[in-house]
């Protein structure tokens, strides 16, 4: 059997060195997607991808509902959440997070809607659970702000506990490097520290990580500090090295990754290396670039970025002291790179392709980290969240 994991959150949990042999060869893939009005998409799709081959099915639809840009899974595997509710919800139902129930086998998967929960300020651009599974988290891009749910036992959204609002943390709570970009917080992804007891909250209009102290049995978030981010960086997303010790942020505007070393009993972040995804020379020739997400490989060896308007994915070489050095810029062929998801035995990539309605897939060298295009793609409408299976 097979329980669904989000590569975004949880990758740098797995030990590789067992992943290729103890992996079944099929494996489930959910994408989140924008609904636009007079869009094709109507929800959350699903397909199946063969690791050992690297086929991915046509994709098919499976819960409606309203702009489900990110979706996550609970670590039992059997309640997925995504931002949104279905398109049957009250009119204001679009600022909200949703979960539904996961069932059937693998390449049967189906959603069944358990229930929703206000934000409490806007939109979510992202949604996360703790690594326990007792909680959920989604961090509000237009009201810059985070918000805390409660679960029950089956997974479902008990309802809103805490509404966080970032302008509150500061006397002045914004950078205002970048123009319009940065005259207010805007909260872009959240998730947990390897031991669940802080949660990290990039925020783009604050060239900050916003870190709050958890307690999941309340719950309830108390604020406890922040990383410190490059000026108009405009950090968006994170995560860990597998043994926990670093944090890579990914900055958006200014297009490039950041990497803190990371206390873990004291729950601080210490900015080291700012290495660019992009060239300047290569931004000079576009009109517009920015960077939208950021994965570890199992191994930790390999850190992959995207580059929306560039289109393309950045591989970086990490050596032994954490430092990163690139190693190349792969055309994703398609465009708009918003989200791209890597299996969970580290051997492929998904790259979401919003603009050319597609997710192309890439094989990765283990040796040198290096991707090759493996002309595999597959039509899925404005995709912007890849969300693997793993099995049980």
């Amino acid at each position: 059997m097979i329980r669904t994991l989000c590569i975004a959150f949880f990758s740098a949990a797995y030990c590789f060195a067992s992943a290729s042999s103890s992996y079944g060869q099929i494996v489930d893939v959910w994408f989140g997607t924008s609904t636009p009005r007079g869009g094709e998409s109507r929800g959350i799709y699903h397909s199946t991808f063969d690791i050992k081959t690297g086929k991915l099915t046509r994709s098919s639809l499976a819960a409606e509902i309203q702009n489900p840009g990110f979706i996550a899974i609970h670590p039992d595997g059997k309640t997925l959440y995504a931002t949104g509710a279905p398109a049957n919800q009250a009119a204001s139902a679009g600022d909200s997070v949703s979960a539904f129930r996961v069932t059937g086998e693998v390449g049967k998967k189906k959603l069944e809607y358990l229930g929703s929960a206000a934000t409490g300020d806007g939109g979510a651009a992202h949604v996360a659970t703790d690594r326990a599974g007792k909680v959920l988290f989604s961090a509000q891009y237009g009201g810059g702000s985070t918000s805390l749910y409660d679960l029950a036992d089956d997974g479902s959204i008990i309802g809103l506990t805490e509404v966080k609002e970032h302008s509150e943390l500061l006397p002045k709570a914004v950078s205002g490097v970048v123009g319009n970009r940065q005259d207010a917080p805007h909260a872009h992804w959240t998730g947990t520290s390897p031991d669940d007891r802080f949660v990290f909250v990039p925020d783009l209009g604050m060239d900050r990580v916003v870190i709050w102290k958890l307690d999941a049995d309340k719950p309830s978030l108390t604020h406890h500090g922040f990383g410190i981010c490059p000026p108009g960086g405009g950090p968006r997303h994170m995560k860990f090295s597998p043994d926990g010790s670093r944090i890579y942020v990914l900055n958006e505007l200014a297009l490039s990754v950041t990497v803190f070393d990371y206390d873990a009993e004291a729950g601080t972040m210490t900015p080291g290396q700012t290495i660019p995804t992009l060239s300047e020379e290569t931004k000079a020739k576009e009109t517009f670039n920015s960077a939208s997400e950021i994965r570890v490989h199992p191994s930790g060896r390999f850190i992959f970025t995207a580059n929306r308007g560039n289109d393309s994915i950045s591989a970086f070489r990490v050596d032994d002291s954490g430092q990163l050095s690139l190693t190349e810029v792969e055309p994703i062929r398609g465009g708009w790179p918003r989200n791209f998801g890597m299996d969970p035995t580290g051997r492929w990539l998904i790259v979401a392709g919003q603009e050319s309605n597609t997710a192309t897939v890439f094989s990765i060298d283990q040796e040198s980290g290096e991707l090759m295009f493996v002309r595999e793609t597959q039509d899925v409408p404005t995709p912007i969240c890849v969300l693997f299976g793993t099995p049980e």
